[in-house]
Parts: structure tokens; C-alpha cells; sequence
């Protein structure tokens, strides 16, 4: 089953799965967002969890996979400055340098190919620009040996279990870590923030 076919599907339960669980964390990464006016990239929208606690300063364009998921952010946006997008992380459709920021909360474990998706979140953030991200991931020698078990299954229905941030990291020359801290899980969901050098 593909992705867009997987999301397609889950769209009308995504919400009530995530919603109440991640809020907290959403919030205390949104924070991050710098507070002059920019061009604000949210990398998988999906249903638009993040719209309803973004600052209206902003001018924000959400890129999905599935129009099913952006049909659903819609209703979020409606006091924001917002542009809904479908595209692929893997290949962007904007042009280098063109956004202040990135949002990336819960799309780097979901892609299948997390490093290509974080090498186009650094090439469409300006110099001294930041991503935002929230997701889980496992740490290098980490064992999480159920997690592994189970990963074959959930990256096929809808997220993988087994992405190493620092893996992504060492592969991405244009990002620095400005932040990585623990948001959920005992530290399986990391909030991390990056900067474009």
C-alpha cells in the first residue's frame, strides 16, 4: 500500500488519534518561530493540527502528499495568511532559499526516504533560517528491539519506527543542531530545532 493511498484512508481518523496526544508538544515547538514576519513552510500539513496555534504575522504555505489531508487543514487556516500545497517531500515544488522557516512535525518518520525530505527542508530554508521538528526517533545503538519488530508493518500503513535522527543529521552538511529535546514517550518523540548555515 502506498503512502498517499495509506493517508488517504486515515485522514478521517487521524485527528482523533494524534490530536489531544501531541498538542502540548506542538505548541512548545511553534514557540521556536521567529517573531518578524516570514514565509513559513509547514512540510506535511496533514490535517492542519499546527494551523490553530501558529502566529497571524506570518505567511504560510502547507505541502501534502494527499489532498485528502490538505482538505482537512482548510478549516484550520482561516485567520492565517495560508497556501495549501500538494507535493512530495522528497521534491519540493519551491524554488531554493525561499522560506524563513520550516515546521516539520511528524513527516521525517513517516517518508520513506527521510534523508532526501531533510536535504530539501535545508534547500528551500534561507541561510540562518529554522527548522522545526518534531517526530519520533531512535538514538544510535538504541535497542528498542518491539519497536524494530513492529517496524515493517507500521512503515507500510503509516510510519516507520526505526529512523535515527543523528543518522539523518551527519548526512545533511547545511543543518546545524540548535536544540534537541525530549517531547513524548520518555523520549521517543524529540523536539528538535535546526539552523540553515
Amino acid at each position: 500500500m502506498g503512502l498517499q493511498h495509506s493517508y488517504r484512508l486515515i485522514a478521517p481518523f487521524y485527528d482523533l488519534a494524534i490530536e489531544r496526544t501531541t498538542r502540548s508538544p506542538r505548541q512548545r515547538s511553534l514557540a521556536a518561530l521567529p517573531a518578524t514576519p516570514g514565509r513559513i513552510l509547514l512540510a506535511g500539513v496533514g490535517t492542519g493540527l499546527d494551523l490553530p496555534h501558529l502566529p497571524t504575522q506570518h505567511r504560510y504555505v502547507g505541502v501534502d502528499l494527499t489532498g485528502a489531508m490538505l482538505r482537512r487543514s482548510l478549516p484550520r487556516a482561516r485567520h492565517l495568511d495560508f497556501k495549501a500545497v500538494q507535493g512530495d517531500m522528497h521534491c519540493l515544488p519551491f524554488a531554493d532559499a525561499s522560506f524563513d522557516a520550516v515546521i516539520a512535525h511528524l513527516i521525517l518518520a513517516v517518508v520513506p526516504q527521510p534523508a532526501l525530505c531533510l536535504a530539501e527542508i535545508s534547500r528551500v530554508l534561507k541561510p540562518g533560517g529554522e527548522a522545526l521538528i518534531l517526530d519520533k526517533f531512535l538514538r544510535r545503538q538504541q535497542k528498542a528491539p518491539l519497536r524494530r519488530l513492529l517496524n515493517p508493518l507500521a512503515r507500510r500503513i503509516a510510519t516507520r519506527l526505526d529512523v535515527v535522527f543523528e543518522d539523518l543529521l551527519d548526512g545533511e552538511s547545511g543543518l546545524a543542531l540548535r536544540e534537541d529535546s525530549p517531547a513524548l514517550a520518555g523520549g521517543w518523540f524529540r523536539r528538535i530545532r535546526l539552523v540553515r548555515r
